[in-house]
Parts: structure tokens; sequence; C-alpha cells
């Protein structure tokens, strides 16, 4: 194949590091002067009609200080300068609040948006899986070498600019460079400093063909050379949507939003006939005692504009109103401060609201590094046998219990650690979730002539004298099957020892081998390596937390029935699926959702992105495939399966929050109301002076302290609102008793301290008092 070529650079986007440890979380006082400051703007700016309209409850707010500034404007008092002064605070303070929440995320944008550099690439032409990528020596020669492989095709190799690679285009990156886009690694291994992204230090693998083949842009390649197929378009990448949904930009209202603004817009309507009706009282009182003087608040035509006006908004519910948006806008930042992307608000709320939680036993609820500790041979198989056929087995297993089993062959039985280039003719069988097996397949059964025992482990002669050696470790049943498919016999001890090894906590591998071809071939099981692993300390209690809260815990693992027990009696789970595949993973959450539950679980490898599309809450991780995190709808970027359970914590958190200012706000309404109106009339009506029981010196006192109030008190809970209620894990019956006595009662009595104390200070002012 003729191609063309040009120039490259030999490391493109290498000048342009990005500052170690990544993007700077933001953090700082959550009403830092500066951060109000820089946040003022973006709060005047909201003031715009066309923005509040979303937001009906403010709307109003703002109708009613533009009516006052009118209305004030023509007839000019001191009272009714400030009552339109604090009504156009009450409109500023509310946006200031989401102004602030989404500053915080602009900030996080900000830092995120350093990473992104104008990276060049090495996009690759006519290169294929399997061939062999050009070398950094074949590029820098120039034209006439570059993409010589071994077919002797070759490969066009073109500078790009990072921007220009769309979905199915193959680019090299070397060490030293920056990936220039999202994609899966699909030739090579490499060490890759995910800091930009991440804000770890610690390098991680990235490998073709696995569960860590994804990778990110705007990371670097640290050392070796990988070939990256890119999987997303120009604008669509992992960092261009993180940016999106920190910034607010890609924020959508989520169910429970949209149903407590219906809830917001039918008390406003509420309360909106509620002071309608005062003005024909007001007029009919005045009709009727002629007598009484005019005041700024009741004149012949009944109560003035400005009281009503500021009347209505003292009784809609502008408390949550004015926070609700910045308490989902601060949920979601809560999650990227601790490495998780969520893809919406609706899945933020979904994890508040999970049932049903499910949790890989394997790095979650146990630390994951199972060890191999003993080898078991069975049916008269010398020792020294089953090392050698577990350690070939293991050879090619690049997973912490295949290592383990290499070296435990080595140290325990005095095996060299053989290299697979050292075998003849030997074909690697990789473990799959349908085969549960792995191993090795050897033409010539002598391969790797360190075997101890060599006429226990001999072949058998086979067709036309071809000899043939088969090894396979894994789970018990798949082991089990495999042998006696091949017409081999179990011996008796194996269930128990199997069975000894799962009740201990323990995970046994079974040993098997099929020596020779055709008739001749010989199947037997040859033992037991005996997997250990340890549950994380304090996972009981977790597990207990999530109880009380009313969330089931399922735990999921790849483990026989009896080894899955044993843990999940040990970590105080309250259910386990033991030998479960990804299909079961599936039907278990449907049968789950099935029952009215919402499910949450993480995964990192394709097989699990079905089960991650159909969960509730599908947590992927960062190191896992880009199949993966497409189908969760949150990524974490730590890679951490334990911070599910920080994740349904921080949903239920937002929930609560919301919960306990919404009861703060509507018992806000209740007591201003019986704090006003029976200071309005307890001149007009003797019988309201009884509840007037706050002894407000004037009606306009009365009046401008509750605007005041009304306004200050938006301010006192922004801190609140972002950094959320304090969650204790408990029953839904206990949480509702809680926000009820501390937020419902507290804001009852808020109001007439508040308003009281106020109206000791205003009713000095001339015009007011």
């Amino acid at each position: 194949m003729s191609t063309t070529t040009t120039t490259v650079v030999a490391s493109p986007g290498a000048a342009s590091r990005p500052g170690r440890g990544g993007p700077r979380r933001v953090g700082g006082g959550l009403l830092d002067p500066r951060q109000l400051g820089r946040s003022l703007p973006a709060a005047l700016r909201k003031l715009d009609p066309r923005t509040l309209w979303h937001n009906p409850v403010m709307l109003i707010v703002e109708v009613g200080a533009a009516f006052t500034t009118v209305l004030t404007i023509a007839d000019p008092s001191v009272f009714g300068w400030l009552i339109t002064v604090w009504l156009w605070l009450t409109v500023v303070f509310a946006n200031l609040a989401e102004a602030v929440a989404e500053g915080r995320g602009k900030a996080q944008a900000a830092a995120l948006r350093r990473t992104r550099t104008d990276t060049i690439a090495r996009r690759l032409t006519g290169w294929s899986s399997g061939q062999a990528a050009p070398t950094a020596e074949e590029i820098a020669a120039g034209a006439t070498a570059v993409g010589e492989i071994a077919a002797g095709e070759r490969v066009l190799v073109e500078e790009v600019p990072a921007p220009r690679l769309v979905r199915g285009d193959v680019v090299l990156v070397a060490a030293g460079e920056l990936i220039p886009g999202d994609g899966d690694v699909v030739e090579g291994i490499a060490s890759v400093d995910e800091s930009a992204i991440t804000g770890e230090s610690a390098p991680v693998i990235r490998e073709s063909g696995g569960d860590r083949s994804s990778v990110t842009g705007g990371t670097r390649v640290l050392s070796d050379r990988i070939v990256v197929r890119i999987t997303q378009q120009p604008g669509e990448s992992f960092i261009d949507r993180m940016i999106g949904l920190v910034e607010g930009a890609d924020r959508r209202r989520t169910p429970n939003e949209i149903a407590l603004n219906i809830l917001l817009a039918a008390l406003t309507v509420i309360f909106l006939l509620a002071v309608a009706t005062l003005q024909p009282l007001a007029i009919f009182t005045k009709a009727q005692q002629p007598a009484i003087p005019d005041s700024a608040a009741l004149t012949g035509h009944g109560i003035t504009g400005i009281v009503l006006a500021s009347l209505l908004v003292c009784l809609i519910p502008t408390t949550i109103g004015a926070l609700l948006s910045a308490i989902g806008i601060a949920g979601m930042d809560r999650l990227v401060q601790r490495n998780v992307l969520a893809m919406s608000g609706r899945a933020v709320e979904a994890a508040g609201d999970v049932n049903t939680l499910l949790l890989d036993k394997t790095g979650t609820i146990t630390f994951g590094n199972r060890q191999a500790r003993e080898f078991l041979p069975v049916g008269g198989v010398g020792a020294a046998a089953l090392a050698d056929a577990a350690q070939l087995s293991s050879l090619a297993d690049e997973t912490p219990e295949g290592r383990s089993v290499v070296v435990f062959a080595k140290e325990h039985h005095g095996l060299r650690e053989r290299s697979p280039g050292e075998l003849r003719a030997a074909t690697f069988v990789p473990f799959t979730a349908q085969t549960r097996m792995s191993g090795v397949d050897l033409a010539d059964p002598a391969a790797g002539a360190e075997r101890a025992g060599g006429a226990e482990s001999a072949g058998v002669g086979g067709a036309g004298g071809e000899m043939r050696r088969q090894i396979r470790k894994g789970a018990a049943s798949a082991v089990i099957t495999w042998v006696r498919q091949a017409g081999g016999t179990i011996p008796a001890e194996l269930g128990e020892i199997v069975d000894g090894v799962s009740a201990a906590g323990g995970t046994p591998l079974v040993v098997g081998e099929v020596t020779g071809t055709g008739p001749a071939a010989h199947a037997r099981v040859l033992g037991v390596i005996q997997l250990a692993d340890v549950v994380k300390s304090g996972m009981r209690e977790r597990f207990d937390e999530m109880r009380r809260m009313g969330i089931r815990t399922v735990m999921i693992t790849g483990d026989n029935p009896l080894t899955a027990k044993a843990i999940a009696q040990e970590a105080g789970v309250d259910d386990f699926l033991a030998e479960a595949t990804p299909e079961d993973k599936l039907v278990l959450i449907r049968a789950e959702q099935a029952d009215g539950k919402l499910v949450a679980m993480t995964g990192d490898g394709t097989n699990d992105a079905p089960a991650l599309a159909q969960a509730d809450v599908g947590v992927a991780m960062n190191t896992g495939t880009s199949a993966a995190k497409e189908a969760g709808n949150m990524v974490d970027l730590d890679s951490d399966p334990t911070k599910l359970i920080e994740i349904v914590e921080i949903g239920k958190q937002l929930l609560i929050t919301r919960g306990a200012l919404t009861t703060f706000s509507i018992a806000n309404d209740v007591a201003k109301y019986f704090a006003i109106i029976p200071a309005m009339f307890a001149g007009v009506y003797g019988g309201l002076d009884r509840l007037n029981i706050m002894r407000l010196a004037t009606p306009e006192s009365a009046i401008l302290s509750a605007v005041i109030f009304n306004a200050l008190v938006i301010v006192a809970l922004i801190p609140l609102a972002l950094r959320g209620v304090r969650y204790t894990p408990s029953s839904a019956s206990a949480l509702l008793s809680r926000n009820l006595s501390r937020y419902g009662l507290g804001g009852i009595i808020a109001p007439f301290v508040g308003i009281k104390i106020i109206d000791l200070l205003v009713q000095f002012i001339p015009g007011v008092g």
C-alpha cells in the first residue's frame, strides 16, 4: 500500500503540562467575602425577568418590588423607600444564593479548562489491530521509514490538532505526551498520569484488552506508548461534559424539584387570595369607622399598594423559593468535591431514595487482593505436580490472584517463575465471566520442563503421536464440568475440600488438566488452590447504618455460595448473590425494580454496562471501559467502589436539606401571618389585640420589620443550603420527627424573635415608628 506521510513533532503537547495535583478543588468559606463579591454581578444579571420566569415565587417578588418602586416614585415617603429597597434586596439575595452555588461550580470548571491544551495528535491511517505501530525512531527518521510494519505494509502518520479528531480515529501516544481525546487503548500498555482529572498524583496503568482500557483526554502518558481509538466526537469529551455539569449549563430540574415548585406555586396562589381579601375588608372597615386616621398602611381607599405588596412577599414561601436551585447545585458540587461526576441531578436524587445497594465483594467489602495460601492436591496427585500446573495456568494471569499463585509456587515449591515466552507453542486462555476459568493449552506436555513429578503429569499419546496438555483453573463448578465433559472423574474428597475452604471464608480455585487428544485423552482434577481475602474493617458498622436508613445491601460475588455466605455473615450484609454473572446482576436489578425499589450499583467492565444502564444509580469506575462509563449515570474518578455508600449519603443529605428548608419556610410564613395581621388591625378590631403578642410599635414598623426579616433569613440560610443539613443515618420516621421539631418549630419561633428585634430598631426611624 502506497502512502504519503507528514513530518510530526517528536512530543506533541509535551510543553504544556498541567500543574501537579490536578485541578484545585474549590473550597473556602461558604460566605467568603471574595466569593460573594465575584457572585454579586451574576446575581444582578439574574434580575432579568427572562431569567426569573423559571422561579415563579421570586418573579412575583420582583414584580412586587417594581410595583412599590413606581408607587414610591409617585408618592415618596420614608416608609415607601425602605420597603422598596428591601424588596429588591430580597430578590438580589435569592439570586445571590444561586450565583454563589454556580460560582463554586464555575471555579471548578475553570480549573478543568486549564487541563485542556492545544494538543497535537498523531493520527494513524491504515492501521489495524495486531499491526505494530510506528516507533518514535521511525517517526523521527522521516517519511521514508515511517510506519514500516512486519507485513510490509505502511501506516500513514498524520499530525492533526486534537479538536479535529472524531469518533473512530486511531492515534499513537508516546511517553511524555498528552492523550488528545477520550478513547480506549487498543494496543500496548502504559503508565498514565490522571492527576489533571482526579487530583491524585499516583499514576495508573492503562492497557488494551481488559477493563482498564479507557483513557481520558488531557491525561499524560508517563511510560511506554499506546495506540488509542477515539470514542467521542469533538465537544463531547469527558472533560467537556464535566465542565458543562459543574457549571450548571446542563442542569435540568429533577422530578422532586418540579413537584416542589408546583407546591410553592399553589401556596403562592393561596396567599395571594388571602392578601386580596384584606382589601375589601379594609375598605369596609374604613367606611364603618371614619374616625380612624389615615396612615401609610390604611387609608380611605383601603390598604395601600405598598403594604399589600409587602404583605404578599412576606407570606409567600420566598425562603425555599430563593434557595431551591442553590440546594440542587450544591448537591452536585458536593459530589464533584469527592471526585464523582453525576450526569444529572436526577441521579443524585435517586441516590437519596435508593432502597437496594448492590456491592461487589472484591474491592468493596474485602480488600480485593486475594492471595494464594495453600495448594490442596486430590486423587493421589502430588503437591509438586499441582503447584506446577497451577503456576503454568497462571503465567499470563495479570490479576493479583494469578500473580500470587505464581509467587506461591516459586517460594513454597521451588518452581522457577517462568515467562510465557519460554513455553513452546503455548496458547493462554483468558478468564471470562461466561467460562469462569482461565488456563493454558500446550502443544507439548513437556513444555516448561521443570515440572515436578514428571511421570505423574505425563501426557498420553494421541492420534498421530501428537502430545497435548490443557490446564484450567477457576470456579469449582466450572472446572468440574470441564473435566467431566472431557471424560474424567471427580475425586470424592474434592467436594469436602472445596466446602471447607469456602466455609472458612476463603475462595477455592480448582485446577484440572486434560492430556492427550482424541480417544487417548485423559482428564482429571489435580487439586484446589486456597485463596484468602480480608473483609475491610468497619464494614459491619457501615452496613448497620444502611439498615437503619432502610437500605437493603446485597453482596455480588463470583465465589461459590459457601464462600459468599461466610463473607456475607462476617461483613453483615443483608443478602448475597453467589457465582454471579452479568446477566444475573441484570435479572436481580429488574426483580428489585419490579417490587418498586430503587437500585444502586457499581461496575467497570463492558459486561457491566447493561446492569449499569438498568440501575437507577449506576456508578461507573473511571478505570473502566468506555461502554461502562456511557451506561452509568455517575462516574467515580477515583475508581473506589466503596464510594457508592458515600454517594447514597450525599443524595439523602440533598433530599433532607430540601425538606428541612421547605418545612422552615412554610412554618415561617404561618408565623409571619400571625405576627403581622394582628399588628395591622388591632387598632380597628380589638379582638385581634389578643394575638398581638409581640406588641410591635406601629403597623408600618410591623410591615417593614417583616420585610427586612424575610430578606435577611435568606442570607442566613445560604450556608446551610450550600453545606447541607447534617445527615445522621436513621429511619424515615425519625428524620421526619427531627425535621418537624427542629426546622418546623424553629421556623415558627424565628420570625417572632427576629421581627421583634428588628421592630425595636426600626421604630426610631422617622415616618416608621
